[in-house]
């Protein structure tokens, strides 16, 4: 007999491949923000002092671990084990739901921030037409934000779906797995941003 052939997930591929092209798109934003930025330094540093680094940098690891909680969900998902074994507050027992929901919780108090250093933003006059750094930052800062929507919402159709399916099996583990790639990819734009919006 012929050994079976283990072929690669297409979920997977599929979803590495368009994550690919999601790399080119957000490499065009830093293009684009690193090139506005030499052409215009003096501008770029009087706009970029309005923004609040510890403020940042506290959303940034709020996201972090929002991508750890995600990685423990999946390794949930890959021993199927669809809800927690023991009491709510053993952590260690959980399944992948109870993961995933505090990866959601993370992820919109992430969104959340944003919107309010939106705000504070507006509010001292950095808007997206009131120079180049404010078109640049927004529409960076902005892109990723939707991104991140989009992450919380794939992981409501995953965690809705866990308690729709009669029978957790390798459909829905894969499921799983394919959004937390998505979701580490958004990670690590995101730490790219802060390093090159806030710090440099």
């Amino acid at each position: 007999m012929h050994a079976g052939v283990n072929r690669p997930n297409l979920t997977s591929i599929g979803t590495i491949v368009w994550l690919s092209s999601e790399l080119m798109f957000f490499a065009g934003l830093f293009a684009m923000f690193f090139t506005v930025g030499s052409l215009q330094p003096e501008a770029y540093d009087t706009a970029q002092a309005l923004l609040s680094v510890p403020f940042s940098l506290t959303n940034t690891v709020i996201l972090v671990l929002s991508s750890v909680t995600c990685q423990f969900g999946v390794f949930a998902a890959e021993r199927l084990q669809r809800t927690r074994s023991g009491s709510p507050l053993q952590f260690w027992h959980w399944g992948m739901r109870e993961w995933l929901v505090v990866t959601y919780v993370l992820g919109a108090i992430f969104v959340t921030g944003q919107v309010y250093e939106y705000a504070v933003l507006f509010h001292e006059g950095l808007t997206l037409s009131s120079s180049p750094f404010g078109s640049t930052f927004y529409l960076a800062t902005g892109f990723h934000g939707l991104h991140v929507t989009g992450g919380l919402l794939a992981f409501l159709v995953v965690i809705g779906r866990s308690f729709a399916a009669k029978r957790f099996g390798h459909q829905e583990a894969t499921t799983a797995i394919v959004v937390s790639y998505y979701w580490h990819f958004v990670d690590v734009v995101w730490i790219a941003l802060f390093i090159s919006v806030y710090l440099t």
